[in-house]
């Protein structure tokens, strides 16, 4: 993907620089913070994602010619700045909850620290990319564990904008989804790709048994069959009757799930397909997927619910600054004041606070020298842990964090970054967060 981001942004982000060039404020040494004030949706934790696609964006954030030349005519910032926006590079420091992890409100999920200039500019770009991905895997994280071990499957591209989908697919991937229905989403971040059959191809044959007969024919007995476009029960029968009582699973789209997939589950058995599967979607969230988790259900396929966040679409995230050097060299901590608004000024670092069985119980964010600096949380050193990484490093992107390597990376960060979360945590109903946010 090597098509420039840098118009993926806010008209004001590029007259802030222009001005702050004007001023002669552009190169001053800046602190900026990405975080959410509180959990979308009273969510007991968030989920990190979007980081590893932050990072590539932020390596294809250069203004070429096409860049410049709209913003030539259309007078969006004087001609000096143009010449400033040529040569731009991010050369600072990024620091960051690595993807897959959880956070709490305040948690300053990604800290950029470089010139006023260079920071400012990717307020859009990360703010768009992190507060999406994140509300996308903290839907699929409650998800999987609704589903108690079950399989899910991620097949909502038809709900969401084109690129918007393989984000989606990607979050929910590191959230604990097995699959996607999305085939970008498999090139891009070699995510397992899914699917069979819709009704369409049941009703452009003349018949059920013909449609069956024609997937069998194509992908063998070990294949899902779609039962349910004209009467389940006879469409089970028939897909036994076809595929035989190795039929690999039948797929249910309809009806009142916990009732049919009872019935489903013991027809099969009495036509001896015992290990025949099946896999239930129609508009499931994390309440139907809780509630059909102990039924006979094999896998789920989820839809419009995970690329939507499950009715919290964004995490309400925001980027602020919140240090800056002053004429001496010295950092001065800046916040904003508005009610409701409010923002903790300063350079910080993070741990997370354990008891002694290991569970999560605070989310200490220590004011100071910041990330890579002091350690100002050595006090609790042996019952939690440092959270913030450093994702770039003098404006070279960590390869750890990127690509598909990235994705398996995260996927076991948040495997067990939930297994740490106390049983609350796992709530499906709206409340405070699990642990708290304490400054220090």
């Amino acid at each position: 993907m090597d098509t420039s981001t840098a118009l993926l942004t806010d008209h004001y982000e590029l007259t802030m620089v222009d001005a702050a060039l004007k001023a002669g404020t552009a190169n001053r040494n800046s602190v900026f913070e990405l975080f959410a004030r509180r959990l979308s949706g009273a969510r007991r934790y968030g989920v990190v994602a979007g980081t590893g696609r932050l990072l590539e964006a932020i390596t294809n954030f250069r203004f070429g010619d096409a860049e410049l030349d709209f913003l030539r005519a259309n007078n969006v910032v004087s001609a000096e700045t143009i010449d400033w926006l040529a040569n731009y590079r991010f050369t600072g420091d990024i620091w960051g909850y690595p993807e897959g992890e959880v956070f709490f409100p305040g948690s300053p999920l990604i800290t950029v620290e470089a010139s006023f200039a260079e920071g400012v500019i990717l307020e859009t770009l990360a703010l768009s990319i992190m507060n999406y991905d994140s509300a996308v895997a903290t839907a699929a994280s409650r998800m999987v564990y609704a589903a108690n071990g079950k399989p899910l499957a991620e097949m909502g591209s038809r709900r969401t904008s084109e690129r918007s989908a393989v984000a989606a697919a990607r979050a929910a991937y590191i959230a604990g989804f097995s699959a996607t229905s999305n085939l970008e989403a498999g090139r891009s971040y070699g995510i397992p790709t899914m699917g069979t059959a819709a009704h369409s191809f049941t009703l452009l044959h003349d018949s059920e048994r013909e449609a069956f007969e024609a997937q069998i024919a194509a992908f063998g007995p070990d294949t899902t069959l779609l039962v349910d476009t004209y009467d389940t029960e006879q469409g089970v029968r028939t897909a036994v009757e076809v595929a035989g009582t190795g039929l690999g699973a039948v797929r249910i789209d309809s009806g009142d799930l916990p009732v049919v997939v009872v019935e489903v589950r013991e027809l099969l058995d009495s036509l001896g397909a015992t290990n025949t599967r099946i896999t239930v979607t129609n508009d499931l969230d994390e309440h139907t997927v809780a509630a059909l988790a102990a039924s006979p259900v094999d896998s789920f396929g989820v839809g419009t619910s995970v690329v939507v966040g499950s009715g919290s679409p964004t995490m309400g995230m925001v980027y602020k600054l919140v240090a800056r050097e002053d004429d001496n060299g010295e950092w001065v901590s800046v916040a904003k004041k508005s009610t409701d608004k409010a923002s903790v000024g300063g350079r910080k670092s993070v741990r997370r606070l354990h008891n002694a069985r290991g569970t999560a119980r605070a989310e200490l964010i220590y004011l100071g020298d910041g990330p890579g600096g002091a350690d100002e949380g050595a006090e609790v050193a042996d019952s939690s842990r440092e959270v913030l990484e450093h994702l770039v490093i003098g404006g070279e992107i960590q390869p750890q964090y990127v690509g598909a390597d990235g994705i398996e990376l995260a996927r076991e960060r948040h495997r067990t970054s939930v297994a740490e979360l106390p049983r609350v945590a796992m709530s499906l109903t709206r409340g405070d967060p699990a642990i708290p946010t304490e400054y220090r």
